[in-house]
């Protein structure tokens, strides 16, 4: 058990997700002295890497955006060895395989966008008129839209239903992780946005790098794994242990339902479960680094991962991610990959079953009309950031740990606050 020195700080994290690290790197900075408390071995959340004989697993299915405003804040992108996704995807339809292109950036792919092909040339124009929109104008002016579905916002840009059932239902379905396009047309345009001004990429070592290049910046001994804690308390917080931390800030940064656990009245948002599952194959069945959808959406999408990431798998055999929404259940790898020996036109049979992921709150289910941001401060002392609390991406989770330290030392700032 830690001496009393070592219990006490001004303020006190719970959860070593990026949200929490982006909290306690910004209070350290400002010179507070920080100590964030992680249930798990290491720190990540759902940004977790395994290595499981060979491969490299991450926790789900991952990519990463560098045109998101905070990772180019406080990530070192050169260190992280970051490895690109083909920009684009490819769609499995009933008449064959299709490829949506960025032909400014991989013109020799820019015949796949000829009439008639993916679209039609009314498609077409629309889809080009709102790719400009999002990409060259300011982006508070989509912040200001008023904030619909998507599936309305693609209607109104012109996009026909041919369209969005060929490519924007089954390729949005793996962004925002739910079928019907639902989801605020807002946080749409932002990530389409983002796709078109960056790069879909990952890192060398797996997405767990990112996570740990943040808590890399943080003073030694700041994050205290295996560290679960019950309740927070009036002076501080009681870990499972027993072990009683004292601050007299607190900041939740964990998921919706801990946060809730923990901040009893908290009002959180419905979220998304999705299960990712990894195979390894003999061979690649898609020789380049290409995410691959299903206009039948048996599942959500599937890469090649060591396609992206060659290291990912050791020499001589490829590593196959697959997602699919909701939990595991018994037979659905088995006809898992019927569906994916059809999506990749390859044999499936001598597929091995590597792991399985399963992720809870994966994402808030982000309803319109949905707020980009939210205050953090939930009572005197007491504060809870994360995606939850913002957008349901790597952006919106560093964005609400910066808006948590922000508005703790707002309120440390008055005349008369106390730690």
């Amino acid at each position: 058990m830690p001496d009393n020195q070592e219990r006490g700080a001004d303020v006190l994290v719970i959860g070593a997700g990026v949200a929490g690290l982006a909290c306690a790197t910004d209070l350290s900075g400002a010179g507070l002295s920080v100590r964030v408390l992680e249930a798990s071995d290491a720190v990540g959340g759902r940004m977790r890497t395994d290595r499981y004989e060979g491969f490299l697993l991450d926790r789900g299915f991952q990519v990463f955006n560098t045109s998101y405003p905070q990772v180019k804040r406080r990530l070192n992108l050169r260190a992280l060895r970051l490895r690109p996704f083909t920009p684009g995807a490819l769609v499995h339809t009933d008449h064959g395989r299709l490829r949506f292109t960025d032909p400014t950036r991989r013109p020799r792919d820019a015949a796949a966008l000829l009439p008639g092909r993916l679209a039609g040339g009314r498609d077409l124009l629309a889809l080009a008129l709102l790719t400009a929109r999002d990409m060259l104008g300011p982006v508070g002016g989509l912040k200001r839209r008023e904030d619909r579905t998507t599936l309305t916002a693609l209607a109104d840009a012109g996009i026909s239903p041919d369209l969005v059932e060929t490519f924007f239902r089954p390729f949005l379905s793996g962004v925002f992780l739910e079928e019907e396009l639902e989801t605020s047309s807002r946080f749409f345009h932002l990530v389409w946005r983002s796709m078109l001004r960056g790069s879909l990429c990952l890192p060398a070592a797996g997405i767990g790098a990112v996570p740990a290049q943040l808590a890399d910046r943080l003073p030694p001994g700041t994050v205290s794994t295996r560290t679960p804690v019950r309740s927070l308390t009036d002076s501080g917080v009681l870990a499972d242990d027993g072990t009683h931390w004292e601050a007299g800030t607190v900041v939740v940064a964990t998921g919706p339902r801990a946060a809730a656990e923990l901040l009893p009245g908290l009002d959180i948002p419905d979220t998304r479960t999705v299960t990712t599952y990894y195979h390894a194959a003999p061979a690649a069945p898609l020789r380049e680094p290409t995410i691959l959808v299903d206009a039948r959406r048996r599942f959500l999408n599937t890469c090649v991962i060591s396609e992206v990431v060659p290291s990912s798998a050791p020499a001589g055999r490829a590593l196959v991610s697959t997602s699919v929404l909701g939990p595991d259940r018994p037979g659905r790898e088995a006809a898992l990959r019927t569906d994916l020996a059809d999506a990749y036109g390859a044999d499936t049979g001598g597929w091995e079953p590597l792991a399985t992921y399963t992720v809870e709150d994966a994402l808030p289910a982000m309803l319109p009309p949905w707020p980009l941001s939210r205050p953090t401060r939930f009572a005197p002392g007491r504060y809870v950031c994360g995606d939850h609390r913002a957008t349901g991406s790597v952006q919106g989770a560093l964005a609400s740990g910066a808006r948590a330290a922000r508005e703790v030392l707002a309120e440390t700032a008055r005349p008369g606050a106390v730690f």
